[in-house]
């Protein structure tokens, strides 16, 4: 092995001039990856891990400045000219972002955007681009390759992305892979996939991986070395084992110990049923004859029965397209469906809209992407208060309501005329918590509403979701790729595959003592051992 390390930063500072202000969001960031070797970069959100990553090929705005050493192969590239990163860019240094959906051009199928690589940096003629191209996409594990090419984005599963992302990364048999979050949108099954084949790649074609994550299960399970940062600071560098065994600093201490933990919130002594579904199905049309007829369906969810109590939290589990989202919306009549929803006694598929919409305000839901779901025009006060506005609370009583709301989720009423950009991720969700609680539901959804945030954070929402349901006693509905999170969360649990479902089962012995090959291999790709 080379004794050079493919890539060594050393104090590295990135800060950005504006007008008369100055930041620095990266101050003294240190590490170094050798050949064939996953170093992974773990931190909270803000601490400068993505932009370490970027500044080493100078993927910045024009106004950033940076600072330190950053050496490729022996390589200074901090004052390298334009012409020679662009040399390394994609050839040598290869990057896979977190979000394959907005990496990947929509207009153009996977062949094109692979074999654009290959025309740029290797000339390649159409035959031999389209070659390689087959060949990269079997190496990344893509079914079928020779039916995707002229695929687009849109008609690929987001594993399947992602994969396509990772060929085009390895197009030019790079040495360095810098990957940033790369599994953070997929459920566990893919992102075990994902991984598996990043370790598998790393070690067939020797290369050296820069691994950007918040998953410490995951890091644990494949990094080979940890580097932690905070603040723009790198605090800690170990191996994995000496990381995870003895960790020297105490911001290392506290993300190990940031995963969700405890136990589900105490049922009430009386359970009053909240939610009863029977034989409930959605079917989306497959094909139409040129008629308008449908000849084929697609069963989204398939005969699916529970029963929900008050201060109950029901998991709903599985991979992506399980059906799980679609179930949740079927249930709120969000999208049509058939067979039963009895919620409070009232069968919701039979009422009319009139009818339905006074049990709204009984009814609430908290989204995976708080940024995506509070609107950016409106200020705090006017997010959580529009359900109240719709609702017909007088304006006198809306504001007192407001500020009650917020305090429950334990932010500031102070701040409620601000806007959705001037909070963290992590309050933003408690601002979607505090929109949903000031109707006082009997009855919340939260769709994968943790997915998004960090460990410490995560572990926070968690806490909050307990306390409020203890306080509250509402019914929730909880979907989740995490099981950490939903281990420490739901009293019970729904296993669901192909629309169908699985088994269904307490919290205890689902996770003690699984009944279905299906979920076994869910917890284990989830890292979870039993207890």
């Amino acid at each position: 092995m080379n004794k050079t390390p493919v890539l060594a930063i050393d104090n590295l500072g990135v800060s950005f001039q504006q007008k008369d202000a100055a930041t620095t969001p990266v101050r003294s960031a240190s590490l170094s990856i050798s050949a064939g070797e996953m170093l992974a970069l773990v931190g909270e959100s803000g601490s400068g891990k993505s932009l370490t990553a970027l500044a080493v090929l100078n993927l910045l705005p024009a106004h950033a400045r940076l600072s330190g050493s950053i050496r490729f192969s022996g390589e200074e590239l901090i004052g390298a000219g334009e012409k020679r990163l662009r040399q390394i860019r994609g050839h040598k240094v290869s990057m896979i972002f977190q979000e394959p959906m907005t990496s990947l051009n929509p207009l153009h199928h996977i062949e094109k955007q692979i074999s654009e690589i290959l025309f740029v940096h290797q000339g390649l003629g159409n035959k031999a681009a389209r070659a390689r191209t087959l060949e990269l996409l079997t190496l990344v594990g893509i079914p079928e390759p020779h039916k995707r090419l002229r695929a687009y984005p849109h008609e690929l599963s987001g594993g399947q992305r992602q994969r396509v992302m990772i060929a085009m990364a390895l197009a030019n048999n790079p040495e360095l892979l810098i990957a940033d979050e790369p599994t953070t949108a997929l459920d566990v099954m893919l992102q075990a996939q994902i991984l598996d084949l990043l370790k598998t790649l790393q070690q067939k074609l020797g290369l050296a991986v820069l691994l950007i994550s918040h998953d410490l299960t995951l890091v644990k399970r494949y990094a080979d070395r940890v580097v932690v940062m905070q603040a723009g600071t790198t605090v800690e560098s170990a191996d994995k084992a000496t990381l995870f065994a003895s960790p020297q600093h105490a911001y290392t201490r506290l993300l190990l110990a940031a995963d969700p933990a405890g136990t589900p919130a105490p049922l009430p002594q009386e359970r009053k049923p909240v939610l009863k579904i029977s034989g409930l199905q959605v079917c989306f049309p497959l094909k139409k004859s040129f008629f308008g007829k449908t000849l084929d369906v697609i069963k989204a969810v398939d005969n699916i029965s529970l029963e929900l109590h008050a201060g109950e939290t029901l998991g709903i589990v599985g991979e992506s397209g399980s059906g799980k989202s679609t179930l949740a919306f079927a249930i709120l009549r969000l999208l049509p469906a058939t067979g039963s929803v009895v919620f409070l006694g009232n069968p919701l598929l039979t009422l009319t809209q009139k009818q339905l919409r006074p049990l709204r305000r009984d009814m609430q839901i908290v989204f995976q992407d708080p940024y995506g779901s509070l609107s950016p025009r409106m200020t705090i006060a006017e997010i959580v208060g529009e359900g109240l506005e719709v609702q017909g609370m007088p304006a006198t009583e809306r504001d007192a309501a407001v500020q009650a709301a917020l305090r429950e989720v334990h932010l500031d009423p102070a701040t409620r005329h601000r806007y959705p950009h001037e909070f963290s991720g992590g309050q933003r969700q408690r601002i979607a918590i505090a929109r949903a609680m000031a109707l006082k539901p009997q009855l919340i959804v939260l769709d994968e509403p943790t997915s998004a945030l960090d460990r410490t954070v995560q572990k926070q929402i968690v806490e909050l979701l307990r306390e409020l349901q203890v306080r509250h006693g509402f019914a929730c509905l909880f979907i989740s790729h995490d099981l950490a999170v939903v281990r420490a969360l739901c009293h019970r649990i729904l296993v669901m595959q192909h629309g169908r479902e699985v088994e269904s089962r307490s919290n205890h012995d689902l996770f003690n003592a699984p009944a279905m090959d299906y979920t076994q291999r869910l917890i284990a790709a989830a890292g979870l051992k039993a207890g």
